[in-house]
């Protein structure tokens, strides 16, 4: 027998599955930037209220963001809390598939972004409406120095090669099957990780001789692992969409941290750390 939850008793049951994903970035800067300046009627008041010059407003947010996503929001949000004192950024870095039930089941939280627009389509009553803050593609990783020389897509069939690939209902996972599938490559994992990162890390430790990971995955890890590039026309294009969650508490300044990642700020970041425009 199914049992309907409200909102508020939804919210309570994910709370303590959210709270063990939670991936704090120390906020910059005096904890007492969140407090009003009280030293006058004037002075810094309304700028430490507000949370910066630009009106956004100072707040707590918590951030779902996809694993791939993990080095560059921190160096984004710690760039973020600087231009804007009082706001705390608090990310929770998973595969989307994940992210995506923590959203249907109620867990608090104030932005979600997924690597790929399906899984965003999946929750589209609970956020507001998205934005593409980035692209990416695939690459095939490999341990450093390519010592079995893979060369394309097709090496992956070899049965002598230990091949790691994103579980099937991960973004990542669905963009191997399919440009896997269009070269007519059957690929025998040797197991399927629920996140990218999770690929990326077998790979970096020699559990695995290649793996399918986005590109800046492996530009994360290049001092551990090698990135063969896969042709224009037998790649995929992840997407990147980003959203309020519509249940948030602090819906404006949500609203603004969203916008600021289309922002050129946020823009050179994303694109310093190897992701294409949107």
């Amino acid at each position: 027998m199914s049992l309907t939850l409200t909102p508020a008793r939804r919210r309570t049951a994910a709370a303590a599955l959210t709270a063990a994903l939670l991936v704090p970035l120390a906020a910059c800067g005096n904890s007492d930037d969140t407090k009003k300046d009280t030293a006058g009627p004037t002075g810094s008041a309304s700028a430490s209220a507000t949370g910066s010059a630009s009106g956004a407003p100072a707040a707590n947010l918590t951030v779902l963001a996809a694993a791939s996503l993990t080095d560059v929001f921190k160096t984004a949000g710690a760039a973020y809390e600087k231009s804007h004192p009082g706001t705390k950024l608090t990310f929770s870095f998973a595969g989307s598939q994940d992210l995506v039930a923590q959203v249907s089941q109620g867990s608090p939280a104030d932005v979600l972004v997924t690597a790929d627009t399906k899984s965003m389509d999946k929750v589209k009553a609970d956020t507001g409406t998205p934005a593409i803050i980035a692209k990416n593609r695939l690459v095939i990783a490999t341990g450093e120095g390519n010592p079995f020389k893979v060369d394309d897509l097709k090496d992956l069939a070899d049965t002598k090669l230990k091949v790691v690939l994103a579980a099937p209902e991960v973004p990542a996972g669905k963009y191997s099957k399919q440009i896997l599938d269009a070269q007519k490559v059957t690929v025998k994992p040797v197991s399927q990780e629920p996140n990218v990162r999770a690929v990326l890390s077998k790979v970096e430790l020699g559990e695995a001789d290649a793996g399918l990971v986005y590109k800046t995955d492996a530009a994360s890890a290049a001092d551990k692992v090698d990135a063969v590039e896969i042709p224009d026309d037998q790649n995929a294009i992840a997407k990147y969409p980003a959203a309020t969650i519509k249940d948030s508490k602090n819906a404006e300044a949500a609203a603004a941290f969203v916008a600021w990642l289309s922002s050129p700020e946020g823009q050179k970041i994303l694109q310093d750390a190897g992701f294409q425009k949107p």
